[in-house]
């Protein structure tokens, strides 16, 4: 079986990316931020994927479009951590553009597939026959 599915998708392997940047991001915090902040930024950037997987496998437009949703809410989390992170001065500056410009791709591809679901229903709504 030769399935890739949401595996192929750009969104995915984009937030994939984002990923493996904030998990070496984070072995910079300090200790202290281990159960705070450390698991708070790991945490919404591994929702993005593991959203955008689960809403790919979930075949009805309204469900994989509200995954999509929440997967776009943890991008905007995720940049969050990302300015409260810099702000404490655990990252520099650059690391903090770094991961923004990161999250801004991630977002704006999240935005273009649930922009495609949407087409594809309306799409799919104007073909069917008049009743």
């Amino acid at each position: 079986m030769n399935y890739k599915g949401y595996k192929e998708l750009e969104c995915y392997i984009q937030a994939r990316l984002l990923r493996i940047f904030i998990s070496e991001l984070v072995k910079k915090l300090p200790v202290h931020e281990k159960f705070l902040l450390a698991a708070q930024i790991i945490d919404s950037s591994r929702s993005i994927t593991r959203n955008i997987a689960e809403g790919y496998g979930r075949y009805t437009y309204t469900d994989t479009r509200n995954f999509f949703i929440i997967a776009r809410a943890s991008v905007t989390e995720t940049m969050e951590h990302l300015a409260t992170a810099c702000d404490e001065k655990y990252i520099t500056k650059e690391e903090l553009t770094t991961g923004e410009e990161k999250c801004e791709l991630v977002f704006k591809l999240i935005n273009g597939y649930i922009s495609y679901l949407d087409k594809s229903k309306n799409k799919a709504s104007s073909n069917q026959p008049n009743s």
